[in-house]
């Protein structure tokens, strides 16, 4: 696990290619304290910064093939390097270190762009051919690690992180509106898109081909799924002890370093399960890592001890404060590098910084179950909307939504008219491609009404909505409604948020690599293929990983109904109880609003008042402070200036 970052063209003076590499890795730093090193030659400059995981003394990059045709930068592992290895001493090959990085070098040299197919790992990188002066950009299927691009005076510019972009002379940061946009719809930008205008990143199992100065992009592995009703009649149960045997080599394959590796335990399903598939493959017994909370309705704890305790890790935690996530939140916005709605990635910015300060640098975590196997609430609720849609006028079938959020209590009182309001069941037909994340983009839009005027009139007719349809494969409606939100969850939310937001960027702040089993693209597939009842049974979510879980854990701990991560959102900023940071009055301030030009002034003074007065319940007000805030944060920490939203508004041929 590392970062890179480099260019390809012939416009960078060989006196200047040095320094400037050397500015462009200080800048992404935190992602390898280990060890940095430079590489030029004619067409080619090359970055590195190394978080040693694999092959300590002699993984070193950027690394040269001992032809010295190739060279690569690399940030991430090939989890399967040793069986790779081993195949290329069979075809001829010798190797002069034992590191993942030469073997994918070689790989390589031996079946160019095809080496993909053979890589299980969270990867992206760069490998120059001197002989036939051609760049490969790559980057890992479920787009666990970020790579972006750009392009400047004839010139492609690359990095791990967008900060070692913006070293660059004449690479300045502009807020995109329509990612702005993208995100107070979607949470997260429409890949490529990013938050920064004519910066853009490599999309999930794409790769990029630079040669004779043009650019050539294209897929070298998507997420599929069976036509709806050619799923089979097999149950959960069926296919159980081969999802544990997938999973559990999965977890073996992640845990081969040359340093301890720990795990992330929260106290639910997917973290628990891999703690305990992994715990017996730990010398000395496996180190779990855990963040708690003060409010009841986030905390998790006594289900992470129960946990620990029943598995016999070595278990550490830390508590996340309000006034501690208000602290970090500067923090978070320059790592995560775009506005956020929620304060979730906070509490794990903390939690990675336990894991450092106890002399750790790999964890494993169980991101990706949920959107592999049907976890969120947001499938359910989904399930549940075309139920009641089948018969509009019924006073029955709306009470069920109660049944699926026990965590919020205002729901129970509430009647079928408003249980059927609020969920929007009559709003949406129900063939609509995105039907089953329309409330959530309903909830999240509400926000815009502390747009400004000037960026209304920017974005004139744009609606972030109709572009995610547009894009979507043209095999989607053939699949099952519940494949359908799956796929748009693990397509755009997973990569563009959570892995994101939450994982490498908050991680890799403290040099901290994270490994997600789940996301081994062999159980992706063959979640893929599994018919919907086995995941979602009724409102039952995850059946099959219940059913593996079995023998492994507590039954408490697989019986239990998901709680969904979270975090204090607005009132960790501002509250009745809560002592405000000078910052935000600053950040929220009638002159900083108006000076960036994106957002009302007057109604955010009010939206602010509001939350000092009162805790804020709602999560429109809540996405909406957060989201403010972190865009002023993102402007005064990448642009460093004052800046009006003046653009034209685009085409959509253009967008």
């Amino acid at each position: 696990m590392c970062g890179f970052a480099g260019y390809a063209g012939d416009g960078l003076g060989v006196e200047r290619a040095p320094q400037l590499l050397s500015a462009m890795g200080q800048a992404i730093a935190h992602r390898g304290p280990d060890g940095s090193g430079v590489r030029t030659a004619p067409g080619i400059g090359l970055s590195h910064v190394r978080l040693s995981i694999v092959g300590l003394t002699d993984g070193q990059q950027p690394m040269t093939s001992a032809d010295g045709r190739y060279t690569i930068a690399f940030n991430g592992e090939i989890f399967n390097y040793v069986e790779l290895r081993d195949e290329l001493k069979a075809r001829g090959a010798i190797f002069r270190t034992g590191s993942d990085t030469e073997v994918l070098l070689q790989l390589y040299a031996f079946d160019d762009e095809r080496c993909l197919e053979k890589l299980n790992g969270d990867f992206s990188f760069a490998i120059w051919d001197a002989a036939e002066r051609r760049l490969m950009l790559a980057r890992d299927r479920m787009g666990v690690r970020p790579l972006f691009y750009t392009e400047h005076r004839g010139t492609l510019y690359f990095a791990s992180e967008v900060k070692a972009l913006l070293t660059v002379p004449g690479i300045e940061a502009e807020l995109d509106p329509f990612a702005l946009d993208q995100i107070f719809t979607l949470w997260a930008p429409i890949a490529p898109r990013t938050a920064f205008r004519n910066i853009f990143e490599l999309e999930p199992g794409q790769l990029l081909i630079r040669e004779n100065g043009q650019n050539r992009l294209r897929s070298y592995w998507s997420l599929d799924y069976p036509d709806a009703g050619e799923h089979g009649m097999a149950t959960a149960t069926d296919h159980s002890e081969e999802l544990r045997d997938l999973l559990t080599d999965a977890v073996r394959l992640r845990m081969r370093a040359d340093v301890p590796v720990g795990s992330y335990l929260s106290g639910g399903l997917d973290s628990s399960l891999i703690t305990a598939l992994a715990a017996p493959m730990a010398p000395g017994g496996l180190n779990t890592f855990s963040v708690t909370f003060d409010s009841a309705e986030h905390d998790e704890s006594s289900f992470q001890r129960q946990v620990a305790a029943a598995l016999g890790t070595h278990h550490r935690s830390v508590a996340s404060s309000a006034e501690a996530i208000a602290c970090a939140f500067p923090d978070i916005v320059r790592f995560t590098e775009r506005p956020i709605l929620r304060t979730a990635p906070a509490p794990l910015y903390t939690l990675a910084g336990l894991v450092r300060d106890n002399g750790m640098k790999v964890v494993l975590t169980g991101e990706g179950a949920d959107e592999i196997f049907a976890g969120y609430d947001i499938f359910r609720e989904a399930k549940v909307r075309r139920f009641c849609a089948r018969q509009p006028g019924s006073k029955v079938r709306p009470h069920l939504f109660r049944k699926l959020y026990p965590y919020l209590p205002g729901l129970k009182q509430q009647s079928a008219e408003y249980l059927s309001a609020f969920f929007n069941v009559s709003g949406t037909d129900p063939s609509d491609p995105l039907f089953s994340h329309q409330p959530r983009m309903k909830s999240t839009a509400a926000a815009k009404i502390f747009y400004s005027a000037d960026l209304r009139q920017t974005l004139g007719r744009y609606d972030a909505a109709e572009e995610l349809a547009a894009r979507l494969p043209e095999r989607f409606g053939r699949w099952h409604p519940l494949h359908q939100a799956q796929y748009l969850e693990t397509r755009l939310l997973l990569p563009g948020y959570i892995l994101s937001s939450q994982g490498d960027r908050m991680a890799m702040a403290h040099g901290i690599e994270g490994r997600f089993p789940f996301l081994d693209h062999r159980l992706v597939e063959f979640a893929s293929r599994l018919s919907p009842d086995t995941k979602l049974r009724g409102l039952r979510e995850k059946q099959i990983l219940r059913e593996a879980a079995k023998g492994l854990l507590p039954e408490s701990v697989i019986e239990r109904q998901k709680q969904p991560y979270r975090a204090p959102d607005s009132r960790s900023f501002s509250g009745p109880a809560t002592a405000e940071q000078p910052y935000v009055a600053k950040m929220l301030s009638e002159r900083a609003i108006t000076a960036n030009g994106l957002f009302n002034p007057m109604a955010v003074s009010k939206l602010h008042a509001k939350c000092s007065r009162q805790d804020v319940a709602g999560f429109r007000d809540n996405a909406a402070f957060v989201g403010i805030l972190s865009t002023q944060l993102w402007h005064d920490n990448f642009t460093g200036k004052q800046s009006l939203v003046d653009e034209p508004a685009l085409s959509k041929s253009q967008i």
